[in-house]
């Protein structure tokens, strides 16, 4: 068991089968020491865990726990992309996050907090990443929550 596996299973991380792509669309995409993971959302079991809209009937809470998912799904696609190897990741560059929203929803950040801090708790330092997080009206299959990511690799 590599490093990263190894702090996966300390902090009780189960990395679930990779979701198939919703539409014509690949789930990631490796470009030199670069992979682009398309959006993912918060997919438990094959069904989505949270749906509805932030500032509404979800909270900031449970936007949050959405997010954590989000950035789950993301490792699986990753390790995918790296043929099972998580240790061949160097650096988490960058994630995006949409959050349904109703317009006066303003905790946009707090709620995509719960990839970031995710991502820095496998990685460490190496988890450090740039991030944008934005509101939206609706996210496919009335999801509260979609992450994508971009990472490098060796």
């Amino acid at each position: 068991m590599g490093r990263i596996e190894s702090r996966l299973a300390e902090l009780g991380i189960v990395l679930p089968t990779p979701m198939a792509p919703l539409a014509n669309y690949v789930p990631y995409v490796v470009t030199g020491d670069l992979v682009v993971i398309s959006g993912q959302i918060p997919v438990r079991d094959g069904k989505i865990a949270y749906t509805g809209k932030l500032g509404d009937v979800v909270s900031v809470d449970i936007g949050t726990q959405a997010a954590q998912l989000c950035f789950i799904n993301l490792l699986a696609q990753l390790r995918a992309a790296c043929h099972g190897d998580l240790n061949r990741v160097q650096q988490v560059v960058r994630l995006g996050g949409f959050i349904a929203c109703v317009p006066e929803f303003t905790q946009h950040a707090l709620v995509m907090n719960g990839a970031s801090d995710m991502a820095v708790a496998v990685f460490e330092d190496a988890g450090r990443h740039a991030r944008s997080t934005i509101g939206v009206p609706s996210l496919p299959l009335d999801a509260a929550v979609e992450v994508e990511g971009m990472f490098r690799i060796a």
